[in-house]
């Protein structure tokens, strides 16, 4: 039950981004469009900043469901880029309403998990600790982060098959060298 109530208030959200910006809808205006108390909105989130970020991490892991791999890492990071251009509404208004900052949080926790299940597995075997495996996933991190803002902040209009190509060319067998790098 839930997170059937999350969901609603994710699509609520959403519904009302497509008319007004972030920071003039109230939690009042998300409960009353779907229906259910202000308590009950309370009980999920601390406030509506922290259901955006709901919305951006459950969105972004169902788009990396199953595309955690070195062999699947760039249809993964496709999904991510097609699952934010797909709520391009949504993306566009949290942008312009909340801190660089936020933002930025948000697409690291996005991002974090797709490149982390990469080094994990190539670091399979390696003698890699868990603090360099942290390190070299963040490294990683920060550089699709600034590539996906730039995209956004530009409005999206870069095609995302060829940026993403141009992303895997960059990093082509660098995970691989960073983790022989740290191995002991």
């Amino acid at each position: 039950m839930s997170n059937t109530t999350k969901i609603a208030l994710e699509d609520s959200l959403k519904r009302l981004l497509l008319r007004k910006p972030l920071d003039k809808i109230t939690i009042t205006d998300i409960t009353t469009d779907c229906g259910i108390s202000r308590m009950a909105f309370y009980y999920h989130f601390k406030d509506i900043y922290d259901l955006v970020e709901w919305c951006c991490v459950e969105d972004g892991t169902k788009a990396l469901q199953g595309k955690k791999t070195y062999d699947s890492w760039t249809e993964g990071l496709t999904q991510v880029f097609e699952a934010v251009l797909e709520n391009k509404p949504f993306i566009m208004n949290v942008y312009r309403c909340v801190s660089r900052e936020k933002m930025e949080n948000y697409l690291y926790k996005l991002t974090y998990h797709l490149i982390a299940g990469v080094v994990e597995e190539k670091c399979k075997g390696k003698n890699v600790t868990q603090e360099d495996k942290q390190f070299i996933a963040n490294f990683y991190k920060y550089g699709f982060v600034g590539i996906m803002l730039e995209w956004i902040q530009d409005g999206m209009k870069e095609d995302i098959n060829e940026l993403v190509g141009k992303i895997s060319l960059t990093l082509h067998g660098t995970i691989t060298t960073s983790i022989e790098n740290f191995t002991m």
